[in-house]
């Protein structure tokens, strides 16, 4: 069981409650969810986005996708989706796939869906495929305090 050392990290300078939910590895934040019995909904995931300026960090449940069009409009300019490249480089102390969604960590902008909001409880990988992190929804505002927030994510 193990997070990336830049999450743990912030979370204790942050003083943030939190709780680490081991699970057989898997290759998505879908089957994580599956794998710890918690609906897909409450699993929060990170997208790494670009845009002229720098990156962005968008977040949604991992029951959903981004829809780029619906950010442009939320952020009144063009993104693309980060190349694997990137993602590698921002996220170095992760694995492929398993980037926390706590931008601030990483210096990065953040947008939150709207969806998000909603929940009571998130969970999500805390930067490998064998752990998840659970905080209450405070705790995960709080951690990527100051984010926008917007409408633009689909069902998957």
């Amino acid at each position: 069981m193990s997070i990336a050392p830049a999450l743990q990290k912030f979370l204790s300078d942050q003083n943030v409650a939190y709780e680490l939910i081991p699970h057989n590895p898997t290759m998505s934040a879908i089957r994580s969810a599956e794998a710890c019995h918690v609906s897909a909904g409450c699993v929060a995931k990170g997208v790494l986005l670009r845009d002229r300026d720098g990156y962005w960090l968008a977040v949604v449940p991992a029951s959903r996708h981004v829809l780029l069009s619906d950010l442009k409009t939320e952020l009144g300019e063009s993104v693309d989706l980060a190349t694997e490249e990137e993602i590698a480089q921002m996220f170095h102390d992760c694995d492929r796939g398993a980037i926390p969604p706590v931008g601030p960590c990483y210096g990065l902008d953040v947008i939150i869906d709207d969806s998000i909001d909603q929940l009571p409880d998130l969970y999500f990988e805390g930067g490998d495929h064998a752990t998840l992190v659970h905080v209450s929804r405070a705790e995960f505002a709080r951690l990527n305090r100051p984010a926008r927030h917007g409408s633009f994510a689909a069902h998957a």
